[in-house]
């Protein structure tokens, strides 16, 4: 009762914005985008690290019979931040995993108010949870300057253990910038959100 409460109060609030304040609504969005894009491009070069060190650790394991635990860690640490800065700019792209058997076919405007409200009552309040409840996690790692448990390890594991609050804000951000641009959707005129989709639908065939 309390989120379709809180529902009501957002789409009353938003019917009275003025164009000036979702202009201001969208500015943020788009810079939320390009800091996305920057954290997209970043995870893109240590992918291609990731390989690289990989085909080192299975030229030196199989071929020169010797292995490092610094190594084997390292891969797993950037796969782990691959993953974590890497997931607000896949929810920019669209591209997480969609079980999609209706979503595809909904208008434009419907598929506004899916996003709108799976961002609203899944995503913000799950990545809130997730920071809330991580906070103690990595701060008492930075407190004992935790290191690899294993002999040869990494150390400065804090520096890792940093990474899950870091791509969880990025995540927050892009699903309020999502929230944002799927409210400008639900509130134009219907005419209007048709022609923009028979626009953007001639600019992909072309």
């Amino acid at each position: 009762m309390q989120y379709l409460r809180l529902l009501r109060q957002i789409l009353a609030y938003a019917k009275h914005l003025r164009r000036e304040n979702v202009n201001v609504l969208l500015k943020f969005a788009g810079w939320v985008d390009k800091l996305n894009e920057k954290a997209g491009a970043f995870t893109g070069w240590l992918s291609a690290l990731m390989v690289l060190i990989v085909c080192y650790d299975v030229f030196t394991r199989y071929l020169l019979n010797s292995s490092s635990i610094a190594v084997q860690e390292l891969e797993w640490h950037l796969f782990a931040v691959i993953f974590l800065l890497g997931a607000a700019y896949t929810l920019k792209h669209d591209r997480h995993v969609r079980v999609d058997v209706l979503y595809h076919n909904f208008s434009p405007k419907n598929q506004a108010w899916v996003n709108f409200l799976g961002s609203l009552f899944f995503l913000i309040p799950f990545v809130i949870m997730v920071l809330i409840t991580s906070s103690n996690f990595v701060t008492t790692s930075f407190r004992i300057n935790e290191t690899s448990p294993d002999p040869g390890g990494l150390p400065a594991r804090f520096v890792l253990k940093a990474c899950l609050p870091l791509g969880f804000i990025l995540l927050l951000l892009q699903g309020i910038a999502l929230m944002v641009r799927s409210l400008e959707t639900i509130l134009k005129p219907r005419a209007q959100t048709n022609l923009d989709n028979t626009g953007a639908g001639r600019q992909n065939n072309d």
